[in-house]
């Protein structure tokens, strides 16, 4: 029967959805239903920021026609969302127009409906705005559901939707991801289409993609958002299947708490137990590439928010914090940002000549367990301490980001109630190889989402 409780106790992800829709299991507008009833049920996580009125276009086609999207609050735009980043200083306005990339969701069959909640321009590993609502983890709402697609991530893991749109300039997808227990691919350099606009694009460093509750779903999400992005940079040239891989653990360097360490070396195992070959990879060999990332990172950034200021957004209106950043912007050097970005670019060829040795590397994605909301205050104006907190927390996130290299996150175990995630690194192009050992990891089922899509309710 159509809409029924036993219909809807089946899918438990974006393409299980798609099925069940498909099959007439249930309705477009029956699952629109679901989740926003899911949403309001969940008003209290913070996850979602707004929520559309208007039922949205239904979608005829696409593998993934009829699925509710949520939006998050950076990024796209989504014609008809309205986006402020999570800022007093953006009026909330609705889109005029849809991004290349919000497109290519529609004609993935996908129904946005609502925007999910961010740091101040995504400057934190925690969504706490102070605009508001600030955002918590399903798992355990006293911890972050990371940042800053945190309210993603947040909405996904709580089942209000299967899967929803994230960014990534400094670990955005991957670490709310790791947060909450769910897939975070940040795709490669190129990969994704920015256009018309680039406002999001950071000189290269941020891309778009997803956060979701399986790996299939993001295999069956890339290429319906992937090839024929129109540059700035050209699209990746996929690095084809090997079988089997050699694969790089990192081991020592970063204070990484023992139980995380533990799923990283059991995740090594496992690939090793169905054919792919482990080398030790001494973290320290890192360490230099890792503080050029993250000095890039922080030049690149403060720049974009001086040129918010410099567009006309009052900084006063910011956060303290954000307002911090703005001015060591304005006060950057050209030559300093200059210099960063070609040691970004140096960094970049170190990295390839790594990947002479391995085909992926194998790290931790976050040193410890989600941390306490209110970890990363935004009511100070010391940029560095906050860099300092984002980086202890997520050491080799922003090293993707700069080199332009893809990364995936994917829950491998579980301590305490809460995700073991680990983080897979490719050289660029190597998107689906990612996937390809992310599905090996995900088939030993270390990890169960604890939350049903719509939370099991019909």
């Amino acid at each position: 029967m159509p809409d029924s409780p036993a219909a809807l106790a089946m899918p438990d992800d974006a393409t299980g959805l798609a099925a069940a829709l498909a099959a007439g299991a249930i309705s477009p507008v029956g699952a629109m239903s679901q989740a926003r009833a899911r949403a309001r049920a969940c008003a209290d996580l913070g996850a979602v920021c707004w929520l559309s009125e208007a039922e949205p276009a239904a979608a005829e086609a696409g593998p993934f026609a009829g699925v509710p999207l949520l939006v998050k609050d950076l990024g796209g735009p989504f014609a008809g969302i309205p986006m402020r980043a999570g800022s007093a200083a953006l009026a909330r306005k609705k889109g005029a127009a849809d991004s290349d990339l919000a497109q290519r969701f529609r004609a993935a069959g996908f129904r946005p409906f609502g925007a999910t909640t961010v740091p101040e321009f995504g400057l934190s590993l925690s969504s706490e705005p102070a605009v508001g609502p600030i955002c918590s983890n399903p798992l355990n709402p006293a911890l972050s559901a990371g940042g800053s697609s945190g309210g993603s991530a947040a909405a996904v893991a709580a089942g209000i939707v299967p899967l929803a749109h994230a960014t990534d300039a400094g670990g955005s997808i991957r670490v709310p991801a790791a947060a909450c227990g769910l897939v975070g691919l940040k795709p490669s350099r190129g990969a994704i289409p920015g256009g018309p606009g680039f406002g999001n694009h950071l000189g290269g460093i941020a891309t778009e993609f997803a956060v979701t509750r399986s790996i299939r779903d993001a295999q069956a999400l890339w290429p319906c958002l992937t090839g024929h992005a129109r540059g700035p940079f050209p699209d990746p040239a996929p690095l084809p299947a090997e079988g089997a891989y050699t694969i790089g653990l990192v081991t020592g360097g970063a204070e990484i708490a023992p139980e995380r360490a533990e799923a990283i070396e059991a995740a090594a195992k496992a690939l090793e137990n169905i054919g792919h070959r482990i080398v030790q990879i001494d973290a320290q060999a890192l360490a230099p590439l890792r503080k050029t990332c993250a000095r890039a990172f922080d030049r690149i950034v403060s720049a974009n928010l001086a040129t918010l200021v410099r567009a006309g957004l009052d900084p006063a209106q910011f956060e303290p914090l954000t307002r911090a950043f703005a001015e060591r912007g304005a006060g950057l050097a050209a030559v300093d940002l200059w210099q960063a970005t070609e040691a970004g670019a140096g960094a970049a060829h170190a990295l390839w000549q790594l990947f002479d040795e391995v085909d992926v590397l194998l790290t931790p994605m976050l040193s410890t367990a989600p941390p306490p909301l209110g970890s990363f205050p935004t009511d100070h104006a010391e940029p560095e301490t906050q860099l300092a907190r984002m980086d202890a927390l997520a050491p080799y996130a922003a090293l993707a980001n700069i080199t332009g290299a893809p990364a995936l996150t994917l829950p491998f175990g579980a301590h305490e109630g809460l995700p073991l995630p680990v983080q897979l690194i490719a050289p660029m192009g190597g998107d689906l190889r990612l996937l390809e050992l992310g599905a090996a990891l995900e088939a030993e089922h270390r990890w169960t989402h604890p939350i049903p899509l719509f939370g099991g309710q019909a």
